[in-house]
Protein backbone atom coordinates (compact mmCIF):
# COMPACT_ATOMS: atom_id res chain seq x y z
CA UNK A 1 0.00 0.00 0.00
CA UNK A 2 1.42 3.37 -1.00
CA UNK A 3 0.35 6.77 0.33
CA UNK A 4 0.80 10.11 -1.27
CA UNK A 5 1.20 13.38 0.58
CA UNK A 6 0.05 16.47 -1.27
CA UNK A 7 0.63 20.12 -0.56
CA UNK A 8 -1.10 23.13 -2.16
CA UNK A 9 2.03 24.65 -3.63
CA UNK A 10 4.05 21.80 -5.04
CA UNK A 11 1.57 19.03 -5.66
CA UNK A 12 2.95 15.58 -4.80
CA UNK A 13 5.48 15.82 -2.01
CA UNK A 14 6.52 12.24 -1.48
CA UNK A 15 5.60 8.59 -1.63
CA UNK A 16 5.90 6.21 1.28
CA UNK A 17 5.15 2.53 1.58
CA UNK A 18 3.16 1.93 4.78
CA UNK A 19 4.21 -1.75 5.03
CA UNK A 20 7.79 -0.76 5.72
CA UNK A 21 8.23 0.75 9.14
CA UNK A 22 11.41 2.67 9.85
CA UNK A 23 13.60 1.10 12.48
CA UNK A 24 13.85 2.82 15.87
CA UNK A 25 10.33 4.19 15.86
CA UNK A 26 9.03 5.44 19.20
CA UNK A 27 5.83 3.45 19.57
CA UNK A 28 4.87 3.21 23.26
CA UNK A 29 7.12 6.06 24.31
CA UNK A 30 4.22 7.98 25.83
CA UNK A 31 3.24 4.99 27.97
CA UNK A 32 6.79 4.58 29.25
CA UNK A 33 7.07 8.28 30.09
CA UNK A 34 3.70 8.23 31.87
CA UNK A 35 4.73 5.20 33.95
CA UNK A 36 7.96 6.98 34.87
CA UNK A 37 6.09 10.09 35.97
CA UNK A 38 3.35 8.25 37.91
CA UNK A 39 5.20 8.23 41.28
CA UNK A 40 5.79 11.98 41.00
CA UNK A 41 2.16 12.60 40.10
CA UNK A 42 1.02 10.60 43.14
CA UNK A 43 3.48 12.44 45.40
CA UNK A 44 2.23 15.81 44.17
CA UNK A 45 -1.37 14.73 44.81
CA UNK A 46 -0.46 13.70 48.38
CA UNK A 47 1.25 17.03 49.03
CA UNK A 48 -1.74 18.95 47.69
CA UNK A 49 -4.10 16.88 49.84
CA UNK A 50 -1.96 17.61 52.90
CA UNK A 51 -2.17 21.32 52.08
CA UNK A 52 -5.96 20.97 51.95
CA UNK A 53 -5.86 19.31 55.39
CA UNK A 54 -3.85 22.25 56.74
CA UNK A 55 -6.43 24.71 55.40
CA UNK A 56 -9.30 22.67 56.80
CA UNK A 57 -7.57 22.58 60.20
CA UNK A 58 -7.46 26.40 60.20
CA UNK A 59 -11.18 26.47 59.52
CA UNK A 60 -11.96 23.90 62.22
CA UNK A 61 -9.83 25.65 64.86
CA UNK A 62 -11.46 29.02 64.26
CA UNK A 63 -14.97 27.58 64.28
CA UNK A 64 -14.36 25.50 67.43
CA UNK A 65 -12.95 28.54 69.26
CA UNK A 66 -15.93 30.64 68.19
CA UNK A 67 -18.47 28.06 69.37
CA UNK A 68 -16.59 27.55 72.64
CA UNK A 69 -16.46 31.30 73.36
CA UNK A 70 -20.19 31.70 72.67
CA UNK A 71 -21.11 28.72 74.88
CA UNK A 72 -18.87 29.98 77.68
CA UNK A 73 -20.16 33.54 77.59
CA UNK A 74 -23.79 32.43 77.76
CA UNK A 75 -23.44 29.82 80.51
CA UNK A 76 -24.77 30.70 83.95
CA UNK A 77 -22.75 28.06 85.77
CA UNK A 78 -19.70 26.11 84.69
CA UNK A 79 -18.64 28.44 81.90
CA UNK A 80 -15.30 26.69 81.38
CA UNK A 81 -16.94 23.26 81.04
CA UNK A 82 -19.55 24.66 78.64
CA UNK A 83 -16.81 26.32 76.60
CA UNK A 84 -14.75 23.15 76.34
CA UNK A 85 -17.77 20.98 75.50
CA UNK A 86 -18.90 23.43 72.83
CA UNK A 87 -15.45 23.64 71.28
CA UNK A 88 -15.03 19.84 71.10
CA UNK A 89 -18.61 19.06 70.02
CA UNK A 90 -18.25 19.30 66.24
CA UNK A 91 -14.59 18.36 65.81
CA UNK A 92 -14.01 15.27 63.62
CA UNK A 93 -12.23 12.30 65.21
CA UNK A 94 -8.91 12.96 63.46
CA UNK A 95 -8.69 16.38 65.13
CA UNK A 96 -10.47 15.90 68.45
CA UNK A 97 -7.97 13.47 69.99
CA UNK A 98 -5.10 15.95 70.25
CA UNK A 99 -7.19 19.13 70.60
CA UNK A 100 -6.35 21.54 73.42
CA UNK A 101 -9.03 23.99 74.56
CA UNK A 102 -8.24 26.94 76.83
CA UNK A 103 -11.15 29.04 78.06
CA UNK A 104 -11.32 32.02 80.38
CA UNK A 105 -12.64 35.47 81.08
CA UNK A 106 -10.91 38.47 79.60
CA UNK A 107 -11.74 42.16 79.93
CA UNK A 108 -15.43 42.19 79.01
CA UNK A 109 -15.03 39.09 76.84
CA UNK A 110 -15.09 35.38 77.32
CA UNK A 111 -12.14 34.07 75.34
CA UNK A 112 -11.44 30.63 73.92
CA UNK A 113 -8.30 29.29 72.26
CA UNK A 114 -8.37 25.95 70.45
CA UNK A 115 -5.13 24.30 69.34
CA UNK A 116 -5.39 21.53 66.76
CA UNK A 117 -2.71 19.27 65.34
CA UNK A 118 -2.81 18.76 61.56
CA UNK A 119 -3.46 15.08 60.84
CA UNK A 120 -1.11 13.26 58.49
CA UNK A 121 -2.60 11.61 55.43
CA UNK A 122 0.11 8.95 55.18
CA UNK A 123 1.87 8.32 58.52
CA UNK A 124 5.59 7.85 58.06
CA UNK A 125 5.69 9.58 54.67
CA UNK A 126 5.16 13.07 56.05
CA UNK A 127 5.90 14.01 59.64
CA UNK A 128 4.20 17.34 60.07
CA UNK A 129 4.38 18.65 63.59
CA UNK A 130 2.19 21.66 62.98
CA UNK A 131 -0.20 23.10 65.56
CA UNK A 132 -2.91 25.47 64.40
CA UNK A 133 -4.41 27.94 66.89
CA UNK A 134 -7.90 29.34 66.67
CA UNK A 135 -8.84 32.23 68.93
CA UNK A 136 -12.22 33.81 69.55
CA UNK A 137 -13.99 36.03 72.01
CA UNK A 138 -17.59 36.66 72.86
CA UNK A 139 -19.12 39.45 74.91
CA UNK A 140 -19.93 38.41 78.46
CA UNK A 141 -23.65 38.19 79.17
CA UNK A 142 -24.88 39.33 82.56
Amino acid sequence: MTTTTRTDRTGIRGLRDLRERPRGDDRGQTSVEFLGMTPFIILIMLVLWECALIGYTFSLAGNAADVGARKGSGAEYGADAACEAGARKDLPDAWSGAARVDCGRGSGLYEATVTLKVPVLVPGLFDLDIDIDGEAGSALED
